[in-house]
């Protein structure tokens, strides 16, 4: 970096992603953002310039350089951050050091603190915040999903499921087919049990009881008039079901609650009838609403909200430590907070892992010329909404039918 280059950096000011200090007696709070920077999107400290943007410099001697290594050696675990000089006048620099984010090696500390950046200002990382990333961190024995299941065996599962999963994989060629039928084997193959005993995610996979140890298997359906969930109520239910039945429960639901329209494509005789959003579309964000919800939380759940003007497809739990919801809509890491039962899912061919499930979503939705998915996470929920017209006045296009709900469809106004 030369003068020109630093006179650029610093132009703009302090920010999400640059500190400015007055001088080294400042190492501390340098040390404070650096770890922020390292906990978030990355960022640079520039040590002798005034917050007004005023380039001061110091004398840079070995001194100086000693004290910002031993700074550096104070972040745990040891941090990568590129240091540079930059001469400014006869005798005088600056030193800019560079914290790349390294989420996947987050949280870092210093000094045993661990710390943020919120906008151009360094805080404390809360304790919640900071015991996320730490448990993605550590060993996979610590994940909830690979801890064993309270008080529970192979008999309060569901073995025809387990079975039905055994086959699928076969079929999928993603399990040996010399697996044998034992269901036991076949959770070891799956990775599903530890020393003999069931784990977590075999509870949240195949289980058949869930009270009162369980709660967080709860699957949560319903059917709302107008636009507010303040709305009277046309359909309600709320089950606790393992993952696999949670899919087929919320699919089925939807389609006996979701209207069709019929549409007559240009040339041919036959009608098809269409939900107002491809149904691949909502699979795949079921799906993922199953698996990536945060299990750990007895208050967890999938819920499923149909309104007039929308479908919101909710989960419990914030998004994996390194994705925000507008990465969503482009290419995005794969980044499992369950990988047991999302590999389990993975193994029926129901999903990939390559983290383009939300692109086909999108994908689909755009084949069919409806709106696209709305991402967002507020007060630890991830809520993805679909705009559509599903209520009783939903609109008609040129060529199409208001066929209204299926028979017996609760969702009759």
């Amino acid at each position: 970096m030369n003068l020109a280059v630093l006179e650029q950096l610093i132009a703009g000011g302090e920010s999400e992603t640059l500190e400015l200090k007055r001088s080294t007696a400042d190492l501390r709070r340098a040390g404070e953002s650096l770890c922020a920077f390292l906990n978030g999107e990355g960022g640079q400290v520039v040590i002798v310039v005034a917050p007004d943007g005023k380039i001061n410099g110091q004398q840079v001697m070995d001194s100086t350089l000693r004290d910002v290594a031993a700074m550096l050696g104070r972040f745990e675990p040891p941090a990568r951050v590129e240091m540079d000089r930059v001469d400014v006048r006869e005798g005088r620099a600056v030193i800019v050091l560079d914290a790349p984010s390294a989420r996947e090696h987050a949280p870092f500390t210093f000094d045993g603190k661990a710390y943020r950046r919120v906008g151009s200002t360094t805080t404390v990382m809360a304790q919640e915040e900071y015991g996320r990333p730490l448990l993605d961190r550590n060993h996979s024995r610590h994940r909830w999903e690979n801890q064993l299941a309270v008080g529970l065996g192979l008999d309060d599962l569901d073995h025809e499921e387990i079975l039905r999963t055994r086959q699928t994989a076969i079929d999928q060629r993603r399990l040996s087919a010399g697996t044998s039928m034992d269901v036991g084997d076949i959770l070891d193959r799956l990775g599903l049990r530890v020393g003999g005993k069931v784990t977590q995610a075999a509870q949240m996979l195949y289980g058949t009881r869930f009270l009162p140890d369980y709660p967080q298997g709860l699957l949560k359906l319903g059917r709302f008039r107008g636009t507010k969930i303040t709305g009277d109520i046309l359909d309600n239910k709320q089950e606790h079901m393992h993952a696999f039945a949670m899919v087929r429960e919320a699919i089925a639901w939807l389609d006996r609650t979701l209207p069709l329209a019929a549409h007559f494509p240009k040339g041919s005789i036959f009608r098809e009838d269409r939900q107002p959003v491809p149904p691949e579309a909502l699979r795949e964000v079921i799906l993922n609403a199953v698996m990536h919800r945060d299990c750990s939380r007895a208050s967890s759940y999938v819920a499923i909200a149909v309104f007039d003007d929308r479908i919101e497809v909710r989960s419990v739990g914030d998004f994996p430590t390194g994705i925000r919801a507008e990465m969503l809509s482009g290419d995005h890491p794969s980044i499992l907070r369950n990988p047991l039962i999302a590999g389990a899912f993975h193994r029926t061919g129901a999903v990939e892992v390559w983290g383009r499930g939300t692109n086909r979503v999108i994908e689909a939705c755009r084949a069919r010329g409806v709106a696209l998915p709305e991402f967002s996470e507020l007060g630890g929920v991830v809520t993805v909404t679909f705009k559509a017209a599903v209520g009783p006045k939903a609109a008609k296009g040129p060529s199409w039918d208001q066929a209204g709900p299926k028979p017996g469809s609760s969702a009759s106004a």
